[in-house]
């Protein structure tokens, strides 16, 4: 063989790319996975916010982590901020004011990690409400789904732990309202009250058992389960709304590699420059403004953050009932909303066993539904959420009663009425809306869509023109099991509804 004949040498990329493939079967898996097909909707975004804005708070905590110093010894501040020099505090909320004014770029660190703590919360709780909504917790998602609900309720005691670290007198406000929590369990309250603050409120260990748990315990938890949640989304394949040529056994969509990382990739930045971009422009948690925490104070306007709003407004629209039992005084006013406050978590996360349940619904499902499809659990999302809005305004009653010039009474008693009203018309509200949806998509199959042209008949009648829907959007409008409710209206101008072999009903459109 010539020289010139000579195969040519493989480069440095392709032998390390050898190497790696006979030692992990990296190429077996690349053209497995890289090449995984994802659908396309703006919903789907919602999930990628959540991981985006979980990655800002990971990279912005570690950098955090190098200034502050969680101890209740208390030092004399001499820093930049004036106001509070020579004051006693502790080496927490001095560290704190040292970030947010002594440490280059400490104040935008701050604000951007508090900004994306906000927005991670609320991207979880949108992004679950989407998939209550459109049914992906269904078989085989149940694991998944659990999952998402243990990020979400992590993801509020890790806000109310960091909330707390700093020391200052908001913060201080509502570790009091823990401490007083924590005393209200019978039996066991004034043990467990002992072990998380180690002695009579504030304690001295407090704020560095806080510490543990916020950068260390609940975040690996989380990022263990984020990675869970990922595989289990690329094991399951991803669902997907209906559709012309979308069925239960296929995913229409681009490729994870080049399509979708492309894409992803680009949204990260983008997420990442709106959360900068907000802790740039909009002050938030201003500590030096409240002061350091001093047990006889407590701060005017008091208010957690907002995805713990719901639990505070339990707390204060219940009465200051208290009972004696066998020699021991249970606090119902503070121990009842405890017991609620899980409760309503508890029952978005076992929902979807509760209606596989009550429906006998076992099979697979990878389409989504459309939520007017569905009215019975629309609604309950839909009560749900008006139940959280009203306890989040109980939260602050006493901000709405000074903006609105309203008694503070007034205001707890229409909260109280409100806890019990507001959720069951929310509900026959919304199941009406959706079964009427319903009944308008049927028209819209059967008539086609109106189009405002009238016309003649020769025998003197005037009628409007419609005009028939394409084959793409009958196909979606009709690519439902029909609820029973609509069963008897369908069959006044629709023929008896076919059955499928597993026995549910479908449209005869």
């Amino acid at each position: 063989m010539t020289a010139t004949e000579r195969p040519a040498r493989p480069g440095k990329g392709e032998r390390l790319s050898g190497w790696l493939d006979g030692r992990l079967g990296t190429r077996t898996l690349g053209a497995k996975y890289l090449r995984k097909v994802f659908p396309d909707h703006w919903s789907f975004l919602l999930g990628e916010i959540c991981l985006y804005s979980f990655v800002v708070l990971i990279l912005t905590g570690v950098w955090l982590t190098l200034f502050f110093h969680p101890s209740m010894n208390e030092v004399t501040y001499h820093g930049s901020y004036t106001p509070l020099n020579g004051v006693r505090m502790s080496e927490a909320y001095a560290s704190t004011l040292d970030i947010s004014f002594d440490v280059r770029g400490g104040l935008l660190i701050r604000q951007l990690h508090h900004w994306s703590a906000l927005v991670f919360v609320a991207a979880m709780l949108t992004h679950m409400m989407r998939h209550f909504f459109t049914g992906s917790f269904r078989k085989p998602r149940e694991v998944n789904w659990l999952f998402g609900w243990a990020l979400l309720f992590l993801g509020l005691f890790e806000g109310l732990f960091g909330y707390s670290l700093p020391d200052d007198l908001l913060s201080g406000t509502g570790l009091r309202f823990v401490y007083g929590a924590t005393l209200s369990v019978p039996v066991v309250g004034t043990y467990l009250a002992l072990f998380l603050f180690g002695g009579e409120f504030p304690g001295h260990d407090i704020v560095a058992r806080f510490y543990s748990l916020h950068i260390l315990v609940i975040p690996g938890i989380m990022a263990a389960l984020v990675v869970a949640h990922l595989i289990l989304v690329v094991y399951h394949k991803h669902t997907q709304f209906a559709g012309p040529g979308r069925t239960e056994r296929n995913v229409v969509g681009t490729p994870f590699f080049p399509v979708y990382l492309a894409k992803a990739g680009g949204f990260f930045f983008l997420v990442f420059g709106a959360l900068t971009l907000i802790a740039a422009v909009a002050s938030i948690n201003p500590v030096w403004s409240y002061g350091p925490y001093r047990a006889d104070q407590v701060s005017t306007g008091a208010q957690p953050d907002w995805y713990l709003g719901f639990a505070e407004g339990l707390v204060r629209v219940m009465p200051g009932w208290e009972v004696t039992l066998w020699g021991h005084t249970l606090i119902l006013g503070v121990l009842i909303p405890v017991v609620i406050f899980p409760l309503l978590l508890v029952f978005i996360g076992v929902y979807p066993f509760l209606e596989a349940r009550f429906t006998k619904d076992r099979r697979e499902h990878h389409l989504l539904d459309r939520p007017r499809n569905r009215p019975v659990r629309t609604a309950i999302g839909a009560s749900w959420i008006s139940l959280y809005l009203i306890l989040l305004a109980g939260g602050g009653n006493d901000i709405v009663a000074t903006r609105l010039h309203l008694s503070i009474n007034a205001v707890t008693w229409a909260v109280r009425i409100g806890m019990f009203v507001v959720p069951t018309v929310v509900f026959v509200a919304t199941r009406r809306i959706c079964l009427g949806l319903q009944l308008r998509d049927r028209e819209l199959v059967l008539h086609g869509r109106e189009t405002g042209v009238i016309k003649r008949l020769p025998h003197g009648e005037y009628v409007e023109v419609h005009q028939p829907l394409d084959q793409a959007r009958l196909h979606t409008l009709t690519a439902h099991e029909r609820p029973g409710e609509l069963v008897e209206h369908a069959q006044v101008s629709l023929d008896p509804p076919r059955r499928t072999p597993s026995g549910s009903e479908r449209s005869s459109s």
